[in-house]
């Protein structure tokens, strides 16, 4: 499979799935659809699915325009199905999603929203992780609770190492001005920031992250460590209570 990065509004990235085997596509989350249009009319494509990890309207904005064009079948959460526009396939949490070559894991990770889910391609070991996830951050509260954002992650912990992470805007500076205020004895975040530097510098998407970057740099998935309690100072704390006083803060970042 190929995954091709489709910069989407501002700063959201939507991502076309090529199978070059068939040449049939998939896209995670068309906040758009003109660059989607753009894109595959240049490489002779025709879209096959719609993938959506939750509903709001940066993330679904293409639906409809790209459902008519190409007959494209809409994926979605089955709890979410009213606020999916056009979807045709409604899938549980743990369900395997099976089309032509392609083959996902469904996992529910409500936080950001209740309905929200990432597709976790297991055979080639990428997660689209929407807005709960995001290179050293993760998604803001809207809908959820703070243990439901941190149990959440908690369930994306557990994947391989080597995931690699696909997420749903381009934050990842900002992120990492805000994990180094509370993290800053990491080297290997200042490493990661001084990288991250240099692909913006030459107009590169910071994304793909993999799963073992993030949980070395991402101050979200290190709720547990004591450096980062202390320097909070709330050196006694839970994980829990750690992850909820950094969101409150990164909320007013």
């Amino acid at each position: 499979m190929k995954i091709e990065i489709i910069p989407c509004l501002k700063d959201n990235y939507a991502y076309v799935i090529i199978d070059e085997n068939n040449k049939k596509t998939c896209v995670v989350d068309p906040s758009e659809s003109e660059p989607i249009i753009n894109f595959l009319e240049m490489n002779n494509l025709r879209l096959n699915y719609i993938l959506n990890t939750h509903h709001h309207y940066d993330h679904i904005g293409g639906n409809s325009e790209l459902k008519k064009k190409y007959k494209a079948k809409v994926v979605g959460f089955k709890e979410d199905y009213k606020r999916i526009p056009g979807i045709d396939t409604k899938l549980k949490d743990g369900e395997i999603w099976k089309e032509d070559n392609f083959e996902a894991k469904v996992m529910h990770i409500p936080g950001h929203t209740l309905g929200h889910i990432c597709f976790y391609f297991y055979n080639d070991n990428n997660l689209f992780t929407g807005d709960t996830l995001f290179s050293l951050g993760c998604g803001r509260i809207f809908e959820g609770t703070y243990q439901q954002m941190f149990s959440s992650l908690e369930k994306i912990k557990k994947l391989p190492p080597k995931t690699k992470i696909y997420c749903g805007h381009e934050y990842t500076l900002q992120n990492s001005k805000f994990c180094i205020q509370y993290d800053k004895e990491n080297q290997n975040l200042i490493k990661k920031i001084k990288d991250i530097n240099e692909k913006l510098k030459n107009n590169k998407p910071t994304i793909p992250s993999t799963l073992e970057d993030e949980l070395k740099n991402n101050i979200f998935l290190r709720s547990d460590k004591q450096n980062i309690k202390t320097n909070l100072n709330i050196s006694s704390s839970s994980p829990l209570v750690t992850f909820s006083k950094l969101r409150d803060l990164k909320d007013n970042f």
